[in-house]
């Protein structure tokens, strides 16, 4: 998400709207937004419904479950549910014409769409045929 903020400015000066989807739950999610001084909307996505429906949702085995809690990562805290449940890092690119123009996710969680991907699918977002 910070890398999302350093580029804000050229986000908003194509055009676009930057909007983060989290599993979080709302207060959690405000206070992650508060928290990274993100200056973009950063919504809920309860019990991960829309990560759901888009296919992006796993399940974190219970070795991984005992990893995150040895790390204090409790995500039956933040997200306020019991499914250990995280959606993969996805980033979609809409057009004014609400086609989606560029889509990018991968299941290792430490790759992330090229910034250069996403600036130059604005640039040609408002002409997008997919």
């Amino acid at each position: 998400m910070h890398a999302f903020q350093k580029i804000l400015p050229e986000i908003e000066g194509r055009g676009g709207k930057l909007v983060a989807i989290s599993p979080e739950a709302p207060d959690e999610s405000l206070t992650t937004q508060q928290k990274n001084g993100l200056n973009f909307t950063v919504l809920s996505d309860t019990n991960n419904e829309y990560g759901r429906s888009l296919g992006l949702v796993y399940k974190l085995p219970d070795d991984l479950q005992k990893l995150y809690k040895t790390f204090g990562l409790d995500l039956v805290k933040n997200q306020h549910n019991n499914n250990w449940e995280l959606p993969l890092s996805a980033t979609f690119v809409v057009g004014k014409n609400g086609k989606i123009c560029y889509v990018f996710s991968d299941p290792d969680y430490k790759k992330r769409a090229p910034l250069t991907e996403i600036l130059a699918a604005l640039e040609t977002s408002s002409h997008c045929s997919l």
